[in-house]
């Protein structure tokens, strides 16, 4: 062994994000006693990364490493990623930031699809929009996010939106906090303030919430809009993940084949020959996923553009900031960016404190979910 559905975007960040995570950062020693092949047949793999995968020495494992996760959507007999997270983990594979690539984000995309000349400037999610052929649409997300930060990535991973609503089903519940009471837009449930425990569908319905968020504290704390809804995906990640080690689903080596087959073909991976998912979770098992480290790209809303509502990273501390995130990703110096730039580095639980935000953004106005 080697050494050390038709379901919205904001499901599949949730599920992409715990997904991967769960397979690389919370087993223990225990993973080693069931047999490789039960772990190899549980998570298909696919060559998701294509010309920007990095080498990796499967035989030796250390960090840094960077990976890309999409959040699938499958409909209609196609596939199609909207979300992408960037995974980062240092050199002793010991802590772990999650970036969150905004979908409304303005980037250069090389293939635009038919209807635009290519490449083209437009929001990220369009280079997830181009086709209905999952092979072509993924290589031009991938080639996007690489275009975007320089980077290449040592593993890949996607997951569909199904694979998060049966491991809430499986824990029971997950505690999400809220930093005020407000009405579900699509339930109307209330949810009151503070820290609560939520089964499945309380807390899907929690996550899919934006729309009653641009009150001024929504601006003061920096969770506006699409960003309460990230800071809701983000909390049930670490929720749920804390809930299935201690259930023993990360450690227990008779629990664990059952739940990697419970993902099916929900989760893939992207990995070098060689590599086994066995190998992966015994040298990832040091990650405490309640310590990860939540970053927002710098940038900030704006309105009334040529592509409407959108996120862009303006000239200035923005765009510098921006340029250092990719270089400390790529350098691993992630603990020098985070403690220079707090402004960026996001709190799961809102009650806990929140780094000040500018108030003078603007607000989103798309409606899509």
């Amino acid at each position: 062994m080697a050494g050390k559905s038709g379901a919205p975007w904001w499901a599949h960040l949730m599920m992409y994000a715990g997904g991967l995570t769960m397979v690389v950062a919370g087993a223990t020693a225990g993973v080693a006693q069931f047999a490789s092949t039960t772990a190899e047949n549980a998570v298909p793999t696919e060559d998701i990364l294509g010309d920007v995968q990095a080498e990796m020495d499967v035989e030796n494992i250390e960090g840094p490493l960077n990976i890309l996760v999409l959040g699938t959507d499958k409909q209609g007999g196609s596939t199609r990623s909207d979300t992408m997270i960037i995974v980062h983990l240092d050199q002793d594979l010991t802590d772990a930031t999650m970036v969150s690539l905004p979908r409304d984000l303005l980037v250069e995309i090389p293939d635009c699809g038919p209807d635009y000349s290519s490449p083209c400037r437009n929001k990220l999610n369009h280079a997830a929009s181009i086709s209905d052929d999952w092979e072509v649409t993924r290589n031009n997300v991938v080639q996007t996010v690489h275009d975007l930060t320089g980077l290449k990535f040592e593993l890949g991973a996607t997951a569909d939106f199904n694979g998060f609503v049966e491991m809430v089903e499986l824990v029971g519940t997950i505690e999400i906090c809220t930093w005020k009471e407000f009405r579900s837009h699509h339930t109307e449930r209330i949810f009151e303030e503070g820290c609560h425990d939520y089964d499945q569908e309380a807390a899907l319905d929690l996550v899919r919430q934006r729309y009653d968020f641009y009150d001024t504290i929504d601006y003061d704390l920096g969770l506006y809009g699409d960003y309460a809804r990230q800071n809701f995906q983000q909390q049930a990640i670490k929720s749920l993940l804390k809930q299935l080690k201690a259930q023993g689903y990360l450690e227990d080596p008779t629990k664990i084949p059952g739940l990697l087959e419970g993902f099916g073909d929900k989760v893939t991976i992207a990995k070098p020959d060689g590599l086994s998912i066995v190998d992966l979770a015994v040298n990832f098992r040091d990650i405490d996923p309640d310590g990860m480290t939540t970053v927002r790209v710098p940038a900030s809303s704006e309105e009334g553009t040529d592509w409407g509502s959108i996120e862009r990273i303006h000239e200035g501390a923005e765009a510098e900031a921006a340029a250092s995130l990719w270089e400390a990703l790529q350098n691993d110096t992630m603990d020098a960016w985070t403690a220079a730039n707090p402004h960026w580095v996001k709190q799961s639980d809102p009650l806990a404190g929140q780094a000040e935000e500018p108030t003078d953004a603007a607000s989103p106005t798309d409606t899509a979910d």
